[in-house]
């Protein structure tokens, strides 16, 4: 045997090497998509996360619907405090009722009269 024809052996197995490596490889990255579990998986994935009623672009409007409602909550407890106080005060004070019926209702005495000025808005 010449030179190059053991040369041209040598690339032959080499190149018949890395064929054989590269469909062997091949066939594994195929024979692992094409299995049936992963390929379940996947897609009840892809279902949950975009197709199914409750998405994730679904669960993201209703996480930030449900925090401006919970601040909306809390302001109106702040409100019904905030009443309650003066719900309070109104019935243990004269003083206080008397002020809360003129600012409130704009009711006055016998004999007064009640000038309104307006702040005029800019």
């Amino acid at each position: 045997m010449s030179v190059e024809q053991l040369d041209e052996r040598f690339i032959n197995i080499l190149f018949f090497v890395f064929v054989n490596s590269y469909f062997y490889r091949m066939k594994k990255w195929v024979s692992t998509f094409t299995n049936k579990y992963l390929f379940s998986f996947l897609f009840l994935v892809v279902w949950v996360l975009f197709f199914d009623e409750n998405d994730s672009i679904t669960q993201k409007a209703r996480l930030n619907d449900l925090s401006i409602l919970n601040k909306k909550k809390n302001y109106y407890k702040s409100e019904i405090e905030i009443a309650k106080q003066e719900l309070l005060d109104i019935q243990n004070n004269e003083a206080a009722l008397e002020k809360f019926a003129r600012e409130r209702y704009m009711m006055k005495k016998n004999g007064e009269d009640i000038f309104i000025i307006e702040n005029p808005q800019p």
